[in-house]
């Protein structure tokens, strides 16, 4: 029987999932694990030695060595003959590197987070700098409470909500590395939504907030006025209790 490979520690999720090249458009995609991705970031980006890195990861030098020689062919292999790379999957677990406080929640508690700012769902998720998390059961919100995060950036916070056993997300408008994110982490998104965040909750829970499947937020019209996220789509998730 074969032997479950034991989870590698991985202290964040990608900021960037996907990569191809421009000049042609390749049917064959490689597949780079997150445990593959963390050894590149940080052997080659932040500079560790292997033996530096597998004491981060949790696991042996020798797996290391493995895990970072299979990441290095597959980079190789997309470079050279113009494959799309793609990071998915993997035997890791996300470590704790974030200061979020004891909150954990009940086996039958749904935790919705809205990005957060001034009582209004904060259009660009990538620049969140508070969540307010809900603690729903039977359909109904039984606590909230206002949390800052940690760090910007798709994947960190990504890995924020992650680590802050966060079931689904409210948003304005979000990027596609960000929903990739949230998609790995198994938080269900609710994108291009505006106005009071305790509304949006009610709306969901009652299975009609309007949200826009599809919503998108570019940086740069952003800062020139333009609002992220434009909701269109009506939830028909009554009830959204947990399953």
């Amino acid at each position: 029987m074969t032997r479950k490979p034991r989870c590698r520690c991985i202290s964040q999720y990608p900021d960037h999932w996907s990569f191809s090249p421009d000049e042609v458009s390749s049917d064959e995609t490689i597949i780079m694990s997150l445990d593959e991705f963390e050894t590149i970031r940080l052997i080659d980006k932040e500079g560790m030695t292997q033996e530096e890195c597998s004491k981060r990861m949790g696991v042996a030098r020798t797996t290391v060595t493995s895990i970072y020689d299979s990441a290095r062919k597959k980079i190789a292999d997309a470079l050279i003959d113009g494959k799309r790379l793609q990071i998915s999957g993997g035997a890791y677990q996300l470590k704790e590197m974030f200061n979020i406080g004891a909150i954990q929640k009940g086996t039958n508690i749904m935790r919705i987070a809205v990005t957060y700012e001034n009582g209004n769902v904060f259009q660009h998720f990538g620049h969140t700098e508070q969540f307010k998390l809900y603690d729903v059961e039977n359909g109904q919100i039984v606590s909230s409470r206002i949390v800052d995060t940690n760090g910007s950036g798709h994947g960190a916070l990504a890995g924020f909500l992650k680590a802050a056993e966060v079931d689904a997300l409210i948003c304005g408008g979000i990027g596609m590395g960000a929903q990739m994110a949230l998609a790995e982490a198994g938080i269900k998104l609710y994108g291009g939504v505006q106005g009071d965040t305790d509304e949006a909750v009610k709306a969901l829970l009652m299975g009609n907030l309007v949200y826009d499947p599809e919503a998108k937020c570019d940086h740069h019209d952003h800062e020139e006025g333009h609002e992220c996220g434009h909701g269109n789509h009506e939830c028909g998730h009554a009830g959204c209790k947990n399953a």
